[in-house]
């Protein structure tokens, strides 16, 4: 099913909100073949104990022996073809084109969060500004449901309008923490609006919109892929760790780029 264009109205939701969420973008065929391999990785990085966690604590190392946890790959364009076919999802493009307003969209990085049902971590609230901030702000991130997602299984909480405030204060660094947050009391998981979602929704959010989620206390699991997008002349910050596949163009072009190569053959 091919998307039109989002409505004006949709692209006013997400300029006043930062965020939006949109259905329909994913065939159907693809988005079952999504969940079989997402489901077949968790089970090979998981008897192999390679993947990631998050353990619901501000030093997941203190608190190591936690019932709760979110297990966590990156990059899994690199495990199988349907997660790099996803990155040039047609529909999905063409809503990023109206959001981010440019033609030219490149690939920051990919991950996917299992919260395990009855078990499942809560995230608190942050921006992902202060992972990877770029100059100008342009990054966007779709929040690809594999499952229906609620409050009582882990949701996704956000800050309706925060990315107008730009970058917070970051508490994770000065907390002793490996991770990045904002300040917990002034902006509580009870102030946040929850999205409810279905299997197959697509939440397209800024980078700089405060958002988190509620711990997974449900008998149901919560998985989510998500895809990190920026203009493709848009640059990191000095220190913006990169990712594998960074700056992989998957609409449009980087006249950046191609003068950057143009002068090396030159120098050559």
């Amino acid at each position: 099913m091919k998307l039109k264009k989002l409505t004006p109205e949709q692209k006013q939701f997400y300029r006043d909100n930062g965020f939006v969420q949109l259905k329909n973008l994913i065939p159907k065929k693809e988005f079952e073949e999504l969940s079989l391999e997402y489901d077949r990785l968790f089970k090979r990085k998981n008897e192999a104990k390679t993947e990631s966690s998050w353990v619901g604590s501000d030093d997941s190392n203190r608190q190591s022996d936690s019932p709760y946890s979110v297990k966590g790959i990156h990059n899994l364009q690199y495990h199988h073809s349907i997660f790099g076919k996803i990155l040039y999802n047609e529909n999905i493009l063409d809503a990023l084109e109206d959001i981010m307003e440019t033609e030219n969209i490149a690939l920051h990085h990919t991950k996917a969060h299992y919260k395990p049902p009855e078990k499942g971590a809560a995230y608190p609230m942050h921006q992902d500004y202060p992972y990877f901030p770029y100059q100008n702000d342009s990054m966007v991130a779709a929040f690809i449901h594999l499952d229906a997602a609620s409050p009582e299984n882990g949701g996704l909480f956000v800050y309706p309008g925060s990315h107008k405030l730009g970058p917070q204060e970051d508490f994770g660094p000065k907390e002793g923490s490996n991770f990045h947050y904002v300040d917990q009391k002034k902006f509580p998981l009870s102030g946040a609006t929850p999205v409810i979602a279905e299997a197959g929704d697509v939440v397209i959010f800024s980078y700089l919109l405060i958002h988190g989620s509620t711990p997974n206390n449900s008998t149901r699991p919560r998985r989510m892929l998500l895809i990190q997008y920026a203009d493709a002349h848009d640059k990191p910050n000095a220190g913006e760790r990169g990712q594998p596949g960074r700056g992989l163009i998957l609409r449009g072009v980087c006249l950046d780029r191609d003068a950057t190569v143009a002068n090396r053959h030159q120098i050559a």
